[in-house]
């Protein structure tokens, strides 16, 4: 049997661990170990504590030279990174006036992506996706949900989920699959029925068969379906076994409320969420999962955050990686200006990227360092955290491992 693996010492190690999953955080209630250490054993977590401390004959020491910062690795719990294209023409129109749906209407958008997704094979997707996948390791991320949604057919939303499942197998990033096949309304639909029965009927299964993934989403918006279209949708996909998370709220209401009739994991986007829907988020055990870059990219109000938290919700924060609202794709940077625009503490912003993130994605085994926890984790070369948010997004990290490994080292 081989030796543990100690690792450190860290300047300041923050397990975010004992920390409430719903409510606001102060940063006077964030644990954080001095001269810190990792115990790690087949991947996982064994202990933690000060480095000194853990040395022992029974363990190999791993030194950590010059002063870090550790924490768990980020989940970023929403992205649309499998997709073909651009779409900088939108941004570029919405910039000069042009509104999001106007753009849609005159056939930009999600549309436009989805024309440029078909065109792409598998093999290019996959290409893809490793791409980004590996542009977020760098920047800390250890855990990507990716939703399909590009494809609007079985076969083109088949195309995509498969390029998802392979690319996971090639990258050091954990990819969790998300079918998005209820996206918008596909301008060429011509089957018999509706589209959504046609989804029950031919991919469900399919996803169940190949293992390609027990989540289904759907955009609950006026450009794309109702609460009522939506609802039969969920009842069935929750009858097969699948989680539900919901795009809602995000220009009009109703998402939310649908979130929480089907029990969803999650409810994201939530920039239109008023007082009611605040109310009723907050007393469900949906999470909560704001999407800044998402607001950054259309210039439209940001999820209200604070309120949320102070009603007593749990809030995940993601970066909403996609060609068309959101092609920053960078969760610190965003997550760190959500933070000055909705009076976060640094504990909340960090809370919401780690275990709240991980909670957004129904997985119990990441997000926090603590005994038994996957050894995921980023190192950033400072001596205080309060530094990673102060530059928001600029301070790098300086390492990343997964599952006890080392698979990124900044020059």
């Amino acid at each position: 049997m081989e030796k543990s693996i100690l690792i450190g010492p860290f300047a300041q190690l923050l397990p975010m661990s004992n920390l409430p999953l719903k409510g606001s955080l102060k940063d006077s209630e964030l644990p954080i170990i001095e001269n810190g250490g990792l115990l790690i054993s087949e991947g996982k977590i064994e202990k933690i504590g000060v480095f000194e401390d853990l040395i022992s004959s029974e363990v190999e020491v791993h030194h950590i030279e010059g002063q870090h910062v550790c924490l768990p690795g980020f989940v970023d719990a929403h992205t649309h990174i499998c997709f073909g294209g651009s779409r900088a023409r939108d941004y570029a129109l919405r910039n000069a006036g042009v509104s999001y749906l106007e753009i849609a209407k005159a056939g930009g958008g999600i549309w436009d992506t989805v024309t440029q997704t078909r065109k792409a094979s598998q093999s290019e997707l996959e290409a893809g996706i490793i791409t980004r996948s590996e542009t977020h390791l760098k920047n800390g991320i250890t855990t990507i949900e990716v939703k399909s949604g590009y494809g609007l057919s079985v076969d083109e939303e088949l195309k995509m989920l498969r390029a998802i499942k392979s690319a996971n197998d090639k990258t050091s990033v954990d990819l969790v699959t998300t079918c998005l096949a209820a996206h918008i309304k596909p301008k060429d639909w011509q089957g018999e029925g509706s589209y959504l029965d046609e989804i029950i009927t031919k991919l469900f299964p399919v996803l169940k068969s190949e293992g390609l993934t027990n989540r289904v989403d759907a955009f609950i918006e006026d450009s794309a379906f109702s609460a009522t279209e939506i609802e039969p949708y969920f009842a069935k996909a929750k009858e097969m076994g699948f989680d539900i998370t919901v795009h809602a709220d995000q220009f009009t209401t109703s998402g939310s409320e649908v979130a929480v009739k089907f029990g969803a994991i999650s409810a994201d986007h939530l920039e239109a969420s008023t007082e009611k829907e605040i109310q009723l988020l907050a007393n469900s055990k949906v999470i909560a999962t704001a999407l800044p870059g998402a607001s950054l990219g259309l210039g439209c109000d940001f999820t209200p955050a604070r309120k949320l938290l102070d009603a007593g919700g749990a809030l995940a924060i993601a970066s909403d990686h996609n060609p068309g609202s959101a092609p920053m794709g960078d969760l610190l940077t965003q997550a760190s200006i959500l933070g000055t625009f909705e009076k976060l503490s640094n504990t909340e912003i960090l809370a919401g990227i780690t275990f709240r993130a991980a909670a957004a994605l129904n997985l119990s085994d990441r997000g926090s360092l603590y005994p038994g926890m996957q050894a995921d984790f980023v190192l950033f070369p400072t001596n205080n955290y309060q530094e990673i948010t102060y530059h928001q997004g600029q301070l790098k990290p300086s390492s990343v491992w997964k599952a006890g490994k080392n698979v990124f080292e900044s020059n």
